[in-house]
């Protein structure tokens, strides 16, 4: 289980690790986008470091509009488990983001009163 945080606006974020290539483990603040279907999505700049494969572009439906993506695959180290993913991005990402597709797998609790957000068991 991992423990997140709130902003002030209600945000909510989670540490996760994004492994590349060459082992090296990336720890990063992504935020859950319950509107993102998918599991990740990294901007360009951030994917770089990474050096993952390259799997081909793919048309995203998003709040500003059909967008094209491109589309890796990725691995991510959360809740004591690595898992290989297919990553999003594009220069139009500023944030790290996990989607919706991880409630999927792991279990989400947040309770804002009490101040309690974890994801996984």
């Amino acid at each position: 289980m991992i423990q997140g945080t709130f902003d002030d606006v209600g945000h909510i974020f989670f540490e996760i690790n994004l492994i590349g290539a060459d082992g090296l483990n990336l720890s990063m603040e992504a935020m859950l986008d319950t509107g993102f279907t998918g599991l990740l999505a990294i901007s360009n700049q951030d994917l770089d470091a990474l050096q993952w494969a390259y799997i081909g572009e793919e048309e995203m439906i998003t709040a500003s509009g059909e967008n094209t993506f491109d589309r890796y695959s990725g691995k991510i180290y959360i809740d004591g488990e690595e898992y290989e993913i297919p990553v999003y991005a594009g220069d139009e990402i500023t944030e790290v983001l996990i989607g919706s597709a991880w409630l999927k797998i792991l279990p989400l609790v947040v309770n804002y009163q009490a101040g309690i957000l974890t994801l996984g068991d």
